[in-house]
Order: structure tokens, then sequence, then C-alpha cells
């Protein structure tokens, strides 16, 4: 053989290479584990395919087919061969089972108790105490923690007497329903009117002064108080308004202009507004000569309801005419009219603790309630009492007012406020309750009617820091003979009054500078 013959390896066609082998059974492998896009679909260029035969999809392996090799999952899916899940069930049942302890195990379990000073059948971590069992007395007491302190245990605690504190004779009250004749001062003096004179009863001391009496034929129509005390206004048949000074009781001046009696007025500081019955309000400035500043036109018949706001910006109107009219002070136009009311509106009264809230009663073909919001000028909600409305007082205590009424009860109501679900009834007179007044603690509601008798309710105790009403008021225990002897204000005991009320002694107000 040549030397320059190549060496070349041969290598036939059916030997295989050893190389490439590897990559074979790599290829072997793959196609036992078809890709999601190829799965159940026929292989193209096969014969199966070709031919029409449906190819077999090769399953992953089984462990038993390939002996020494094992078996592979994917990390994510565990193992569910049958043995483990036959295992599993077993050890599930099982668990519902207790197992007991072995001697050993118990004896461990109890010296591990005994040195964390633990019972060994008692749970260490407990959220409530053991429920108690029926033997006991009193459950609520072991089981239950006390109550917290709420405004509803308060009110239970309250008691509303059904009988008057005081009662007073009247006689000679003018019955009629379109006159204002009781007010109670911030002094706490209380002033009546009674045919042409004027009363005052001093609910401290018990002190009765005549303070005026009208000459004539005339009578008295209205009393208002000014707002300290010191001042009172009188309203007279002949249209005329007096205004008296209580301390020395003198007459300090006289204003005259109307043309009719003078049923209702109210004082804004230095102005008195006095409704007429021929449907006109005058505004008086009582500091100069000509006290007429404004007159306001809009009711067709007699003012016999007329407040001013505490703050002095709206002054609301009722009159025989079933109309309310609430007035800007800026203004001689109402601001705006209600008419829903079918009787004389004669109760009207601003809410002390909601500024824009005014509540208004009718008469007797209406006896309803209504409650406006003056901002809005919406109706909030109305309530129908069953009996002629002839006052309105709130409580400034209380979320509630108290309501006075004619026929055919002649009664007091007390209601809640917003819910107006009513309190208690009172049977206050034999006849038509015409008139009330708040004292100024306003825990006390006076109320005089045409059976020509002055009632002293205590409504509105007083609550004190801890809850309970207090009993103190403004009625002093020499009140209950005020007047004895002198045939005007004749103290009545009465039978529910009770006989540990303290007095309280009246404010030193000093007098305004326009009156002097």
């Amino acid at each position: 053989m040549s030397s320059n013959t190549p060496k070349t390896a041969s290598f036939s066609s059916h030997t295989p290479n050893p190389a490439r082998a590897p990559s074979k059974s790599l290829r072997e492998d793959r196609s036992a584990f078809p890709s999601p896009r190829t799965a159940g679909k026929p292989a193209t260029g096969s014969s199966s395919a070709v031919n029409g035969a449906v190819p077999r999809v090769a399953g992953p392996p089984s462990p038993r087919t390939k002996k020494g090799k094992p078996a592979q999952y994917d990390r994510f899916i565990p193992n569910r061969s049958d043995k483990e899940l036959a295992s599993s069930q077993f050890n599930i049942a099982r668990s519902d089972t207790e197992q007991p302890l072995d001697g050993a195990t118990i004896a461990y379990h109890e010296e591990v108790a005994r040195a964390c000073g633990v019972s060994i059948n008692k749970r260490i971590l407990s959220f409530k105490e053991e429920a108690p069992t029926s033997d006991r007395d009193d459950l609520r007491q072991v089981y239950s923690r006390p109550a917290l302190k709420s405004n509803a245990s308060t009110t239970a605690k309250r008691r509303i007497l059904n009988t008057p504190e005081r009662v007073l004779d009247a006689p000679g009250l003018v019955d009629d329903y379109y006159l204002n004749l009781l007010d109670w001062s911030l002094g706490n003096t209380l002033a009546i009117g009674l045919d042409q004179s004027v009363y005052l009863w001093n609910a401290s001391s018990g002190d009765v002064n005549s303070l005026c009496q009208l000459e004539g034929d005339s009578y008295v129509c209205s009393v208002k108080w000014t707002t300290d005390g010191s001042y009172l206004a009188i309203g007279t048949c002949d249209g005329d308004v007096q205004i008296w000074d209580a301390e020395s009781q003198s007459r300090i001046r006289t204003m005259t202009g109307h043309q009719a009696r003078v049923g209702v007025m109210s004082w804004e500081r230095h102005m008195l507004s006095s409704g007429c019955r021929d449907g006109s309000i005058w505004n008086h400035d009582v500091r100069i000569a000509n006290h007429k500043t404004a007159e306001l036109i809009a009711h067709s018949g007699e003012v016999c309801g007329l407040t001013w706001r505490s703050d002095g910006a709206l002054l609301a109107s009722g009159g025989n005419d079933n109309l309310v009219n609430i007035w800007d002070a800026r203004s001689a136009v109402p601001k705006f009219t209600k008419t829903q009311h079918t009787a004389a509106v004669k109760a009207l009264a601003w809410s002390p603790w909601q500024l824009n809230l005014l509540a208004s009663g009718g008469g007797s073909h209406d006896r309803h309630v209504h409650f406006w919001n003056t901002t809005t000028t919406a109706r909030l909600d109305s309530i129908d009492t069953g009996s002629q409305v002839t006052s309105i007082q709130w409580s400034n205590e209380y979320r509630e007012l108290v309501t006075s009424h004619g026929f055919p009860h002649n009664h007091l109501a007390l209601w809640s406020y917003p819910s107006l679900a009513k309190i208690v009834d009172i049977p206050a007179h034999d006849t038509r309750v015409l008139h009330t007044a708040i004292s100024p603690d306003g825990q006390t509601v006076a109320t005089a009617a045409s059976d020509e008798s002055l009632k002293f309710w205590r409504i509105f105790e007083t609550r004190t820091k801890s809850g309970k009403a207090t009993k103190n008021g403004m009625l002093s225990a020499a009140a209950a003979t005020a007047g004895a002897g002198s045939g005007l204000l004749r103290g009545v005991p009465s039978s529910g009054a009770g006989s540990g009320s303290g007095a309280s002694s009246a404010s030193d107000i000093s007098h305004p500078a326009h009156f002097r």
C-alpha cells in the first residue's frame, strides 16, 4: 500500500453513530410528551397520518416501566399516588379518635404542669369566664359586666308629678283666649293681670303686691317683663301700652296710638313690639319720645301671638286669621307666611337650643302643633294634640316641650323632640288652660285657667353632674302662704306639694340706662 494513500474511516449506512445516540434518545423522550399545541393532532408526514390512522399519544413513562430510573415529578404538583391517598385517608380517620397515652407520657405532662404552676385539666388561654350554672342567684351579677350610665337611665329616674306644687287663687281672671295675662321675670317675680289690676307675686318670699289698677272701664289685656326683669309692660283694652318700674312700683311712661286693645307684647332689648286687635303690629323704641318706629301690616285678624327670637333677628306673629308670619327685624314685609293652621294661632315659641326652630299651635278647629325651620321655611313635623293649643313652653334642660290645652281636655302635655313622643299627660285644671309661664331656672311651669286658679308644676327638674334631678327650685317654702288674708292670690296647700323645696334668692339686676 502506497504511502500517499489517505487514511479515511468508512462507516456503514446502517451503523449507528455513537455521538448522536443521546440526541436521538432525547428526541424519543420529547415525542413521548407532546406539547399543548400538538397534543391530540397527528404528526405531519408520518405514515400513520398518511394511512388515515389516528396516532396513539404516549403518556409519561411509568416508574415501573423503566427500572433503575427514579420517578420525576413537577415541583408544583404533589405526588398523588394511590398509596399516599390511602395513607392520608387513614390518618384523617385516625385523628378523630383520641389515642390513649402511655404512663411515661402522662407522668411527663404532670411534671411539666407542676413546674409551670397550672392545672393539667384547665386551659392555659381563656377568653372569657365559664358560663354560670342555673343554681346561682343572680346571673347578671356574675356573668354580665356593669351597665354604662346613659341618658336613658337618668330619664327613668326623673319623676313628673301630676299634682301641682303650689296652688293660688286668681279671682277676676278674664276668660279670653286671645289675651296674654301671665309672665315670669328673671328676678323670680310672677306678674298676672286680673281684670283691672296687675299683681306681682315674689316666688322666693311669697310676697304679693298690687302694682296698678286701671281706671274706668279699662281692663288689662297683656303683661310682659323686660329681659332683665326690671320693668313690666302692660297692654290695655284702650290701646295703650304702659311701662312700670317693678322696684319703685311707679309708672314711667304711657305709649298711645293703637285703635283697639293690645293683647300681646314682646321685648327685644329697648324695642317693644305690640300686637293689636285690628291686626297691626307696632315696634316701640322706649328710649325716645316718638316711640313708634315701625308698623307691620300683614294680619287681617287680631294678633294674639308675638315673640322675638333670642338673637333679635326674627319676629314671629300669629293671628285670628290662622296665619303665622315671620318678620325680619330690618324689614316691614313678612319674610314668609305659613297658612297650614285652620284656627287662630296664639301659641308661638322659639327653641332655646336650636335657633331656627319655631313651634306654633292652633285653636279649637285646628288642634295641631307645627314645627318650622325658619332658615329653609320648611315644616319639619306636626302633632295632632286633640285639644285647643293655648301655649307652648320649651325646656332649656331637656329636648322636650310642654303644651297647654283648652277644650276638651284642659290639660298639659309633655312631648319629646324630635321624636314627638308623648311623655305624660297632666290633668291641670277644670276649665281650659289660658296662660303659662316658665320660671327663670326652667324647672317650674305656672298655669292660669278660667277656673280662677294659678298652679305651679315641677316638670323640668335640673340635672346635676351625677345625673340626678335637683329638688331645689325657684319656689320657696314661704310661697305656700303667699297673700294669706289679702283676698287676692291666696295660697292654697296642694296635696302634691313637697316640703323640701329651698329658696333661691332673686338676682340683683341693674336698671338699664334707657329707662333712667
